[in-house]
């Protein structure tokens, strides 16, 4: 005889539901054994580990502290850019008017410190003059040419007004001693805080190449957007950047002013934080305000950068005061008391459940410890991939759910039992009991993620992780639904202890007052009292657990046949 359909539905969920848990566990195996960057064991937040504590310290121009204003604007970029690589439950925050204290779970390492402390301060300057370290020029050919000497004594001030940043009255006789005295490796020489209205001697990031550059005509508060990319010319890694309009018309008008200039008056320098990115040639206007950076970057190097400027240019120089391990803010004590918490709230479901249900509480125990395995193998995986680390408020997240998805088993098999209560096969209750509560089940959930949804976006940092695991949860509750519980119940319905009705099944039809009772087999009347008395338990429960419609349905029905039965005798005393 052929499987039924049901039967073949409900293997096939459980093996979709094994498939996915072999591939989630084969994913992080990978990541332990191959990549060797995974764990068996979730990653910690701040607050149950402790990390790694860098105190970054305001430079401003006048010596003076910076408002809080730049101090506020300056936490929000770096909490950004610690996000930007894939490092959860950070803590960024100000410090005593003109320090900010960054707090990362674990061990930094050299990339994210990298985006700590670089203050990506990016300016646009003219380039005026290019030279090597001996005070040459550098041609686009190759060919140098030497710098003409100077004396100190001369003023530092242009003699005639400069009419543009590209403007070669910029270079005094003193500024180009300054030049040729200029060492680009030593450390004395920080151009950083070089003044924005004044041209600006600095040396690329390789030291190879020194250069006078002209104003400061553009900076990084006009990029709205950056991102990396390969050339499709030349195959080189570039940093795509998109100004907004003001510094879209700025550069605009920049290109015209360079484009066709003689070298190196044609060529335009992008500086972070004093040092020379790139002084590419203007190879054509540029009026869409979409330029690139391009330079000896890597993938991984032009991905760093597009993510600082990305995330807009600091209104401060930094400087690193201090880099320290810092130990856990609540502790292990902390952890053991929230999945002591959670032990116990499972506790509670499952002893609720066997009294409420019998033996259909193993379902619901069962369904639980799927669901604990699967979103613990998860957890592990996107601490792998994305820098998640479980804080004590994704703890709360996690034991938050256990009530929302006993509710669902609730739903679901007081269901099932209303349909038995109409009299309807087990196997039949199960299927319509399925079809009725997942409609209320898909609502339920979709609401718990819409809400989980909502506070990450809206919430501060220390509530993301509630919200994070409450999300994930809910979706992996749905998945538990439809791969696990429902497919197990449609078996256990054609097994001889649930599908016969027994007493300790929790389908009991005498128990729930139904009229249908076992396999094809329907009450019937038993005139002895004690049975009379059951029956009349059996009738107030069933009376009970009707709703309000059904009632009015019962009653309504009663009604005809009232009224049916006195036309008849009607007709009969007639004849």
């Amino acid at each position: 005889m052929a499987t039924s359909t049901p039967v073949r539905s409900a293997w096939r969920a459980l093996t979709g539901l094994l498939a996915v848990t072999a591939v989630l566990f084969g994913i992080n195996a990978l990541g332990v054994y191959v990549f060797q960057q995974s764990s068996w064991t979730p990653e910690l937040a701040l607050d149950l580990q402790g990390g790694t504590q860098i105190i970054l310290e305001a430079q401003t121009t006048d010596g003076g502290d910076p408002t809080a204003e730049q101090l506020d604007q300056a936490v929000t970029i770096i909490r950004q850019r610690v996000d930007a690589t894939g490092v959860g439950e950070a803590d960024v925050a100000s410090e005593g008017g003109r320090r900010v204290v960054v707090q990362i779970p674990g061990e930094a390492d050299a990339e994210t410190r990298e985006r700590i402390e670089a203050t990506a301060q990016l300016q646009l300057r003219a380039v005026l003059f290019a030279g090597q370290p001996a005070n040459t020029f550098v041609g686009e050919d190759g060919q140098t040419t030497p710098f003409p000497t100077a004396d100190p004594a001369l003023p530092a001030t242009p003699t005639v007004a400069p009419t543009n940043g590209s403007d070669p009255a910029w270079i005094t006789p003193a500024l180009q001693a300054q030049f040729q005295a200029y060492d680009c490796a030593d450390p004395d020489n920080d151009p950083a805080n070089a003044p924005a209205d004044q041209p600006l001697i600095t040396c690329d990031a390789s030291q190879t190449v020194k250069y006078i550059l002209g104003p400061v005509e553009l900076d990084g508060t006009s990029i709205d957007d950056a991102t990396n990319g390969v050339e499709q010319n030349s195959g080189r890694w570039a940093v795509n950047l998109n100004f907004n309009d003001e510094g879209t018309e700025v550069f605009g008008q920049i290109s015209q002013r360079l484009y066709g200039a003689t070298p190196p008056l044609d060529q335009f320098a992008f500086v972070l934080d004093g040092s020379v990115l790139s002084a590419p040639s203007m190879n054509g206007l540029i009026l869409d305000g979409n330029p690139s950076i391009t330079g000896s970057f890597t993938q991984e190097s032009s991905k760093a950068l597009a993510d600082q400027l990305r995330y807009g240019a600091l209104p401060l120089s930094f400087s690193v005061v201090s880099s320290d391990t810092v130990s856990a803010t609540l502790g292990s004590q902390q952890l053991q008391i929230g999945l002591i918490a959670g032990l116990i709230g499972l506790a509670l479901v499952a002893v609720y459940a066997l009294l409420q249900y019998r033996m259909l509480g193993f379902v619901i125990i069962a369904s639980l410890a799927v669901m604990a395995v699967l979103t613990y193998v998860t957890l592990c995986i996107l601490a792998w991939r994305m820098g998640f680390r479980l804080s004590l408020a994704g703890v709360a997240g996690l034991i938050v759910t256990i009530g929302f998805t006993a509710d669902s088993f609730i739903v679901y098999f007081e269901r099932i039992r209303d349909e038995l209560r109409d009299g309807k096969s087990i196997t039949s209750a199960v299927e319509d009991g399925w079809s009725r509560a997942k409609r209320t089940i898909y609502i339920s959930k979709s609401i718990n993620i819409l809400a989980a949804v909502v506070l990450y976006i809206l919430a501060d940092a220390t509530v993301k992780g509630f919200a994070f695991t409450l999300g994930l949860t809910t979706a992996i509750d749905i998945l538990i639904f439809i791969l696990f519980t429902h497919p197990v119940m449609q078996l256990l319905a054609r097994t001889r202890f649930f599908g016969s009705g027994h007493p300790l099944s929790g389908m009991d039809p005498e128990a729930l007052g139904a009229v249908y009772r076992g396999r094809a087999q329907f009450r019937a009347p038993v005139a002895t009292a004690g049975a009379s008395g059951r029956t009349a338990r059996s009738r107030g429960e069933a009376q009970r657990r009707q709703t309000i419609a059904e009632r009015k349905q019962a009653e309504l029905a009663a009604a005809r046949r009232d009224g049916a039965d006195r036309r008849a005798a009607g007709k009969g005393d007639e004849n």
